[in-house]
């Protein structure tokens, strides 16, 4: 990481999960600490907030009401799932990103969020190298799946863990009720439309041949 001062932008992306804001409070907070970090902004709404520069002072909140964020489930700045196009193709949002990070003067982007998120951070710091603007960017990992690419314990794996347990033990405590020995647990769900998609039988037909067997 490059020693460099001026300000930074926190935001949060992807699916909310227990420890998101957990881990954003810590960024925060050492960001407040920091005495190369003169500004501490957070994007509302992940990196659709850097687009739309809709900016928060981070030190204008009340400590106290930031230190709940440890135990506060969902993403305290808003997400999004805005994923950055190939800068080679159309690099028209990678320009107005560096247009607002020129704006305050940003040299620490933190991204909070799972693989789309760091895959977000990749391209912006690839463009920023590419065209001379010096910027810490990080990703601070937080998905709830376990399944952050180099990671072995994200964030989230212990929350995870917990729940499969708990959930194995209530259905355990559910099958025991009866004095036949076993039951079978059967799980329905609807299809999902790219499942309908890939089914022979369009959906219109399907509605079509029940509407004959009334």
């Amino acid at each position: 990481m490059k020693n460099l001062t001026g300000a930074c932008i926190i935001g949060q992306s992807g699916g909310p999960t227990s420890v998101i804001n957990a881990s954003a409070y810590g960024a925060i907070k050492t960001a407040l600490e920091d005495d190369r970090i003169t500004k501490v902004l957070g994007a509302l709404n992940g990196i659709r907030g850097v687009l739309d520069d809709n900016l928060i002072d981070m030190a204008k909140e009340d400590p106290k009401e930031l230190e709940l964020m440890k135990t506060t489930p969902s993403s305290a700045l808003g997400s999004c799932r805005y994923k950055l196009s190939d800068p080679s193709k159309d690099d028209t949002d990678y320009k107005r990103i560096l247009e607002i990070f020129k704006k305050y003067d940003v040299r620490f982007f933190f991204y909070n969020g799972g693989n789309d998120s760091m895959d977000t951070c990749n391209k912006i710091s690839k463009y920023l190298m590419e065209n001379g603007y010096e910027c810490n960017v990080m990703g601070i990992p937080k998905t709830i799946d376990n399944d952050l690419f180099g990671t072995d314990h994200c964030p989230g794996f212990a929350s995870a863990a917990k729940y499969i347990a708990t959930s194995l033990m209530e259905i355990y405590h559910d099958a025991r009720v009866y004095d036949i020995g076993t039951i079978t647990c059967l799980l329905y769900t609807s299809p999902s439309p790219r499942d309908r998609q890939k089914s022979r039988m369009p959906s219109s037909a399907c509605k079509k041949k029940k509407k004959k067997k009334k």
